[in-house]
Parts: C-alpha cells; sequence; structure tokens
C-alpha cells in the first residue's frame, strides 16, 4: 500500500485513514500561501528597487553556497517544493505524491503547462537530470549532501518521476526545495560554460527571470510571461542595487532611489525612525548568527578549549551590540523552529557566563598564561564588526587575545567549503526542519560535510536517527539528544536571530519577508504607484 499526498491542499487534516491516504484538507488550496498572502486586486508593473548591503558571489543555484545568492535565486529557480515557513514542504513544481509503507518510494506527479525561462516545457526528464546533477558530489555542489540519501531517480512518464531512498527521510520534501539545486533543462551542465551562464542568462521555471547582473553594482530581473501561476508576480521588474554600506543605504532611502531594504543595525533603524512616507515592519526569522569553532586548528581541537569560549561568550552582550534589541538570545535552535524543535536554554550546559569556569578549563587544556586567536568576519555583514569587538572584550577576560581579521564572501565561502574555517563569526538561515538544520553542517563526512570538523560518533548517529524517524515526538525527542551533544561539546555557539527589519515606501505593498530571509514576498509585492 502507498500513502497519496494531494498537494493542491496542503494542510494536514484529522479524521479517520481511508486506504490511499489522501491529505484533503479544509485549509484554502495551496496558492494562498506560496510566496505569501495574495491580494484581491493588486496593481500590475512597474519597477521596485530594493538595496543590499551583500552581493552574491554568483547565481549558480547548484554551485554556490553563499544566503546572498540564495536569497535572490529563489525567485528564478524553483525545485518540487516550497519551503513553508511553519515547517510544511508546500507545492511548487510537484502536484501530488505517493509513499511507499517502508518509507523509501516517493512518486512524485509534476505539475503540467510550466515552461523554462527559454520557453523549453518542463518534463520529468529535468526533474530527473536536476537533482541526479546535484546528488553526485563529483559535480562539486554544496548542497550535494542533503540528498545523499536519494540512491536512484526514475522517469516514470512525462509527468511522473519516482525516487529511492537508501533509507527513510522524513524531511525529503522539504529538502526537495531550492535553496541548492532547482530544476533546470536536462543535460544543461553538458556545456563547460554553463555554470558561468547563470550569471547572465537564468534557465529556471520561476516567477522572474535575469536581465543583467554587473557586479560591484546591480542586479536586474523582470517578470517571466511565461510563468505557470495565474497572474504572478505583480511587478514587471525589480532592480538590486549593491551598497557599500549603512550609510549609503540611508541616504538611497531618503532620496527615493530605493524602495526597500532590510535593516541589520539598529542604529540604522532609528534614523529611519519617525521620517513621512517611510515604514518599518518586523518579521520573525529562521536565521541564526553563531560562532563557529573549527577543530583543525590545534587549539580549537580540545573540547576544554571550546568550552571555555561558549562559558566566556554573554550572548545577550553581543547581541545587545550587534542589533540591539532587534531579535532574541537563542541556544542550540533558531528562534522560529524553537517552539517545536528546541530545548530550553536554560537546560542547555556550556551557556555563559562562568568567567572563573572557563579559566580553569583553560588551564586544564595547558593554556594557563593565555592564548592568541584569529577571529574571522565578513565585510558586508555589518553586525559582525561591533559583535567581533565585544567578543574581544569577553575572551580578554579568561586570557583569550582575539586578532579580527575581515574577508570578503567569496574568501570566507572557500574557507568554509574546505574545511577551514576555524574561529570565525556565521549567518546562515535554515529550512524549517532540523534535519535541513543539522546534518550537512555536523554530521561526520562523507554523508555530512562537518565543515566544523567535529567527528562526533555519538552525534552522527543521533542525526540518523532523526533523519529516518517519521513520529513527531520521537524525532523531538532525538533531536533533544543531538541539542545537548552540540552545547556540551560546542563546534558552534548560535547566539542570536535577528529579526528581520524591513523598511520600505509607503508605495509598497504586500510584501511579507520569508523567515528563512530569502525574498519570495517580492512574488507577491505591487506598487501603489505603479505606471
Amino acid at each position: 500500500m502507498t500513502k497519496t499526498f494531494d498537494l493542491t491542499r496542503w494542510r494536514h487534516a484529522t479524521g479517520a485513514a481511508v486506504t490511499a491516504v489522501a491529505l484533503a484538507l479544509a485549509a484554502p488550496a495551496f496558492a494562498q500561501d506560496l510566496y505569501g498572502p495574495i491580494p484581491d486586486d493588486p496593481n500590475m508593473g512597474g519597477t521596485l528597487n530594493m538595496g543590499l548591503l551583500v552581493e552574491p558571489p554568483g547565481l549558480d543555484p547548484f554551485h554556490q553556497a553563499a544566503d546572498a545568492r540564495i536569497q535572490m535565486t529563489v525567485l528564478m529557480y524553483q525545485g518540487l517544493f516550497y519551503e513553508g515557513a511553519d515547517g510544511e514542504a508546500m507545492p511548487l513544481l510537484a502536484e501530488s505524491y505517493e509513499v511507499s509503507d517502508d518509507g523509501l518510494t516517493y512518486t512524485f506527479k509534476l505539475r503540467e503547462g510550466v515552461t523554462f525561462h527559454d520557453g523549453s516545457e518542463m518534463t520529468a526528464e529535468d526533474v530527473a537530470y536536476s537533482y541526479d546533477y546535484i546528488r553526485d558530489p563529483e559535480n562539486g555542489s554544496p548542497g550535494a549532501g542533503d540528498f545523499e540519501i536519494i540512491s536512484n531517480i526514475e522517469v516514470v512518464d512525462d509527468y511522473t518521476v519516482r525516487f529511492t531512498l537508501s533509507a527513510p527521510n522524513a524531511s525529503l520534501p522539504m529538502t526537495l526545495g531550492n535553496k541548492y539545486g532547482a530544476v533546470i533543462p536536462a543535460g544543461y551542465f553538458d556545456d563547460e560554460n554553463a555554470q558561468n551562464r547563470m550569471n547572465s542568462q537564468s534557465v529556471g521555471t520561476g516567477p522572474f527571470q535575469l536581465v543583467e547582473f554587473n557586479p560591484n553594482s546591480n542586479l536586474m530581473m523582470e517578470r517571466f510571461d511565461g510563468y505557470w501561476e495565474g497572474n504572478a508576480p505583480y511587478l514587471d521588474a525589480i532592480n538590486f542595487s549593491f551598497l557599500p554600506n549603512s550609510a549609503s543605504m540611508l541616504v538611497a532611502l531618503r532620496n527615493d532611489r530605493i524602495d526597500l531594504v532590510n535593516l541589520s543595525r539598529p542604529q540604522d533603524v532609528q534614523q529611519i525612525e519617525g521620517i513621512e512616507g517611510i515604514e518599518i515592519e518586523r518579521f520573525p526569522s529562521l536565521n541564526q548568527k553563531a560562532i563557529d569553532l573549527g577543530a583543525e586548528q590545534e587549539a580549537l581541537s580540545d573540547v576544554r578549549v571550546r568550552q571555555a569560549i561558549s562559558l566566556a561568550t554573554d550572548k545577550q552582550e553581543l547581541m545587545e551590540a550587534a542589533i540591539g534589541g532587534y531579535g532574541e538570545v537563542i541556544g542550540t535552535m533558531t528562534k522560529a523552529m524553537e517552539e517545536r524543535w528546541g530545548v530550553p536554554i536554560d537546560e542547555l550546559p556550556m551557556q555563559g557566563v562562568d568567567v572563573e569556569q572557563a579559566r580553569a578549563l583553560l588551564e586544564e587544556a595547558g593554556y594557563g598564561d593565555g592564548l592568541e586567536l584569529t577571529l574571522t568576519t565578513i565585510n558586508g555583514y555589518d553586525w559582525m564588526d561591533p559583535a567581533a569587538v565585544t567578543l574581544k572584550e569577553q575572551l580578554g577576560e579568561i586570557g583569550i587575545d582575539l586578532d579580527i581579521q575581515r574577508v570578503d564572501l567569496g574568501v570566507w565561502i572557500d574557507n568554509f567549503r574546505s574545511r577551514n574555517m576555524g574561529l570565525t563569526f556565521n549567518d546562515w538561515a535554515s529550512q524549517p526542519d532540523p534535519n535541513l538544520l543539522f546534518y550537512r553542517h555536523f554530521h561526520q563526512q562523507p554523508e555530512g560535510a562537518d565543515f566544523r570538523n567535529w567527528n562526533n560518533e555519538e552525534a552522527s548517529a543521533l542525526l540518523d536517527e532523526g533523519r529516518a524517524a517519521t513520529d513527531y515526538d520521537e524525532r523531538r525527542a532525538i533531536y533533544a539528544d543531538f541539542q545537548m551533544e552540540l552545547a556540551e561539546t560546542v563546534p558552534t555557539i548560535m547566539l542570536f536571530s535577528a529579526d528581520h527589519v524591513v523598511v520600505h515606501d509607503a508605495d509598497v505593498e504586500n510584501y511579507v519577508q520569508h523567515p528563512t530571509g530569502w525574498l519570495y514576498g517580492l512574488v507577491r509585492t505591487y506598487l501603489d504607484d505603479a505606471e
């Protein structure tokens, strides 16, 4: 027997099970929540100007890991599912699916009438090619580990594709989103210039298509008239301007050169408050600001040193320095997932501040006379600068002297992918599922990437169990055990989740910020003064 899921209505309903279990739901059709709320009578047309402080190093959704890339390419590329903000995988290019009783076979019925930006029709062959490409580690995708559980993809007919797994994976639908990868035309990467071409021409099925990408200047997208979903999007075009700092962003806002921006520094938000014609909104976040501790460095390979750093870190003080009150301190789970999946911070070990215990741990580790470490921060991530100064002061209390080194995002990404992170600030968002939050980052190689060289067998075993479990209570208990191990042995210190603070012109309507920080909401945005 298989279980059948009709994705045109997607919320789980209560009621008796039947032989073929359908998710027949009392909720509105999925389009009411896809990308954001659908307005009754939106204005059509116009160009929205959005300011960004961090420029993506490239636009290839298969090979570029930067969050600055992901937030933009989700507008141009789509996977089988959409990352619903509440943890449900919602339909994009999949329309329905069946799951075998053993949880190892997923058969997806695809949406018909979908076209790529080049005008060709999407079929099951394209879906199989795209996910086969990303899951092959030889192709160098940073997301390959997310798809490692897939053992085979079979084209059944033009609009049906079957995935076979090596083990059950409760988060597979959410994994088949488009953080990494997307559905693109079969054979696309056969051309050796294909990766670079993605910086000048999009090949997805998304609501917007690329017009031009001018590094250090701007990126322009325009409405894809062949998009499959009704009359969306409402804007004719979006012009993303890359600005060097927050001061220039504020000037652009005041001079009406920018219509919409996310601001991360409280002092910037305060300068905008009360200005006529400018509105400020706050949205919850799946983002986390963190300190990563790469065990490839000799001192950081000692768990006692990592524990000492954790016990010396005052998260509240760091958050106040970095973003003021526009966020919330966290333990081992992003704020938007904390209620459903998190262990309360007061139940976790190694949460600061305990300076005396931290000093004792350093003494025990052989660093009683002090220790010098380099802290890496990323240019363009404004919160990191005041946080770095504050962390330097905090760790100085236990005899650790920090040398602060700022690098460009591309350099940081290279270090990240080569597992040579050292002590660094990190800033990343998760899809709303604990397997997708933890597995690739923290599982031992080769199944995971283990970016911090943690090499923790117990934690990896728990991640395997959590991925395979399908019962919520069982999964929650497993991930609670994992979080306790994470907090105890400190490969990372999750600091706080920052609110998304969106500042926009009063003519910008219906923009809702997705908790990942990705710019999905622009699909539902319109301008009151559109011409």
